[in-house]
């Protein structure tokens, strides 16, 4: 019997990684959970993503997409004349407020990278993405403490399991951007 051609299968693999994921955590997350969830043979896992981490990492990088397509579509983000720190405080609340198994699974998959240094790379990429986008409306070293605020924010809200509140998160988030008196304009 021949190979049959199945050019979907990979990404199959992917979102069965990501669903188990989110179900069971990271630590439930198999070659062979994945498999069972993809409705694939173990071999096809392996041959597509020889280590668990290989699996992970493209999860990371699909999870990563979702957050990335919510940022591009807020136009008002790159718009000079809109309130960034509303405009921020707003785009948080919308992707809290949307799939929370989704949400939580990204910051699992993020701070893995912790232990993992295969996803390092990918969590960075993120950042960085991230940091390149926020730096269109404010300079580099405001646009980073904008994004730490931002993952502070998010994870007190998941972690805590207090409500999200725009309006103080979008007073923090222009704390950032308020010119301290006599403070030395920020290097660029």
């Amino acid at each position: 019997m021949g190979r049959r051609y199945d050019p979907e299968r990979r990404q199959r693999i992917i979102d069965a990684a990501i669903r188990v994921a989110g179900a069971k955590g990271i630590a439930g997350l198999s070659h062979r959970s994945v498999a069972a969830e993809a409705d694939v043979p173990l071999g096809s896992t392996t041959y597509h993503f020889k280590t668990l981490d290989d699996l992970l990492v493209a999860a990371l990088r699909q999870a990563n997409e979702g957050f990335s397509k919510l940022v591009a579509g807020h136009e008002a983000l790159t718009d000079p004349r809109a309130d960034l720190p509303a405009e921020l405080a707003a785009l948080l609340g919308e992707w809290l407020a949307g799939d929370r198994t989704g949400v939580e699974l990204e910051y699992e998959l993020y701070l893995a990278a912790l232990r993992r240094p295969a996803l390092g790379p990918v969590a960075a990429e993120w950042a960085e993405e991230l940091g390149v986008h926020l730096a269109r409306r404010t300079d580099p070293a405001s646009a980073r403490a904008l994004l730490a605020l931002m993952d502070g924010i998010c994870l007190q809200v998941l972690l805590t399991g207090v409500a999200y509140d725009e309006e103080w998160a979008r007073e923090v988030l222009a704390r950032v951007l308020r010119p301290v008196a006599g403070a030395a304009p920020p290097a660029t």
